[in-house]
């Protein structure tokens, strides 16, 4: 709805349910249901997964250490949080001694309010930054991701998710490549973020409702 809503195809848009906090049944549950994509914050949350939830494609939303690198790269798809240059050597080193021939798709996380508590390169640092992951060629660099700083209105999300767009689409002309996905918009926000681009929404109280403390075990 929201994509008919502002005039886009829903099909361009990727719906990330994240399981955080939920059960690998619960999960399973939601892929039996059509949930093709799905997102964790947590490497170790989504190895102890993985195993009990077959036919998915599994997203990194959260930050990566360099030393679960190598463990992330044996859950995930696709990394959304790719945040600066020594995480892209380690995981360029890791990919040819242990994957020859595998490309891993990453998104460059954006610090989009420039929060000092938040991961994510600076707006400013944010050229050289994909620069600099282009320059890796098992990593297949496919566009940004950011989450904006936390306000109860919606709305209020609204100029950082166009901030981010509008880098992109100036990073596209500087580098010389294309940057099609913008991995932008939770539960809160995420027809906010659909309406200024986003291809890529990360949702999981919408989906699987408030997280409980009991939530992880299986």
């Amino acid at each position: 709805m929201a994509a008919v809503g502002c005039g886009r195809d829903p099909e361009s848009i990727t719906l990330i349910a994240v399981g955080k906090k939920f059960s690998a049944q619960i999960v399973r549950m939601a892929v039996e249901a059509g949930a093709v994509d799905l997102g964790e914050n947590r490497v170790q949350e989504a190895v102890a997964k993985k195993p009990q939830v077959p036919g998915a494609k599994w997203h990194l939303i959260g930050p990566l250490q360099r030393n679960k690198a190598r463990a992330a790269l044996e859950v995930f798809d696709i990394v959304h949080t790719l945040d600066r240059a020594e995480l892209a050597d380690r995981l360029h080193y890791l990919l040819g001694e242990h994957w020859p021939g595998r490309r891993l798709d990453v998104l460059v996380e954006i610090n989009i309010g420039s929060e000092p508590q938040k991961a994510g390169a600076l707006p400013g640092e944010a050229t050289d930054l994909v620069r600099h992951a282009l320059g890796c060629d098992r990593l297949a660099v496919r566009g940004l991701m950011a989450i904006p700083p936390w306000e109860e209105d919606p709305e209020a999300s609204r100029p950082y998710f166009r901030e981010l767009r509008e880098l992109r689409d100036t990073l596209q002309q500087d580098v010389g490549v294309p940057l099609p996905e913008l991995s932008m918009g939770m539960s809160h926000d995420f027809e906010v973020a659909i309406a200024e681009g986003a291809t890529m929404v990360r949702v999981g109280t919408a989906i699987f409702g408030p997280r409980g403390p009991k939530a992880v075990s299986s």
